[in-house]
């Protein structure tokens, strides 16, 4: 992966995030030319350059992707954009849409415009599992965003920049997530809330999270969506697991409050549309391949060429947070 980003111009937006900050540490790893941090947030920026120890080649820039003029400003001479910007609470999101709508799609839409208008040469937007067969406002939004992001490599056919997705599942201790949440809960009320105890979701560690961005950045044709075989864990069995680790011998309480507006009970990698085109896989990558991308120049005999030691991977029965339960391995990660 060292080759992609060596001597490159890489640009985060979201950048002060829990991904987006994770990022840019680690793309500071492969020798880039410059990473620019691209974010609303002084503060958060300000802390970032500290606990970096104030790098000569990282540039913090305040802006929104929101606004279109900062955007094509912020985006000249760079090579490779990765796009964590994004709002992501499902609960917010579903008393919020016409804000979510505003950064989630119009602000992935100016990404797009920006990119192609600058000649950038990469953009990887992250989406997550919630945008595959959708029933809230945020993984609808994230849907769109996929549309948008993988349609682009057809409707500008002079333009050279490849655009890819890639699909999270819940980031275990990222801002904002189950775990410290619990934690937040437990210092506040000695107890702490879950949904629905048979409620199942995929999980991944940070450093899972970071490598599907660089891994799939490094090996893309453009169009594609990427994702881990993730395992997966219903929500009491991931609670308990949380409190044996660290709250063994306590009186913690489980409250179960019921299933929030726009959730589902459980999550899926694939939807129908998905599962129109070639998916391929190796030990642990998902690649969905573009259907109509240059004619015919993803039948499998080609992707192979593309993508060595990947085979058809039979999507037929699907992939879902129900049938992918691992314990052992989601104890292992928290």
């Amino acid at each position: 992966m060292e080759s992609v980003f060596k001597n490159k111009i890489i640009l985060i937006t979201g950048g002060t995030g829990s991904i987006g900050s994770e990022l840019v540490r680690q793309v500071l790893k492969y020798n880039p030319k410059k990473v620019a941090v691209y974010s609303r947030d002084e503060t958060k920026q300000y802390e970032l350059m500290e606990s970096l120890g104030y790098p000569a080649n990282v540039n913090l820039l305040i802006g929104d992707i929101r606004d279109v003029e900062r955007l094509n400003f912020a985006f000249r001479e760079v090579d490779i954009v990765l796009h964590a910007a994004a709002m992501k609470h499902v609960a917010i999101s579903e008393y919020n849409p016409f804000e979510v709508i505003k950064t989630n799609i119009v602000g992935s839409q100016n990404v797009i415009n920006a990119a192609i208008n600058q000649g950038v040469k990469k953009v990887v937007a992250i989406s997550t599992d919630k945008a595959v067969s959708p029933t809230g406002i945020l993984g609808t939004s994230k849907l769109m965003m996929e549309k948008l992001f993988i349609n682009a490599n057809n409707y500008i056919s002079s333009s050279d920049t490849q655009f890819l997705c890639v699909r999270f599942g819940n980031v275990l201790w990222s801002r904002g997530s189950v775990l410290p949440s619990w934690k937040n809960q437990i210092e506040r009320d000695k107890k702490i809330k879950i949904t629905n105890k048979d409620m199942t979701r995929f999980f991944m560690s940070r450093e899972e999270a970071i490598e599907l961005v660089l891994r799939s950045a490094a090996i893309t044709q453009g169009g594609e969506i990427f994702t881990f075989k993730m395992s997966s864990i219903n929500l009491m069995s991931l609670a308990k697991a949380f409190l044996e680790k660290y709250y063994t011998g306590q009186n913690i309480e489980i409250e179960n409050i019921g299933v929030r507006s726009g959730e589902k009970m459980y999550e899926e990698l694939f939807d129908a549309s998905d599962l129109t085109k070639n998916i391929l896989a190796d030990g642990k990558l998902f690649i969905i391949t573009p259907k109509n991308r240059l004619g015919d120049i993803y039948k499998t005999e080609v992707q192979e060429s593309f993508y060595k030691g990947f085979e058809k991977y039979d999507a037929s029965d699907g992939f879902t947070s129900n049938g992918s339960v691992d314990e052992v391995k989601i104890k292992e990660l928290i």
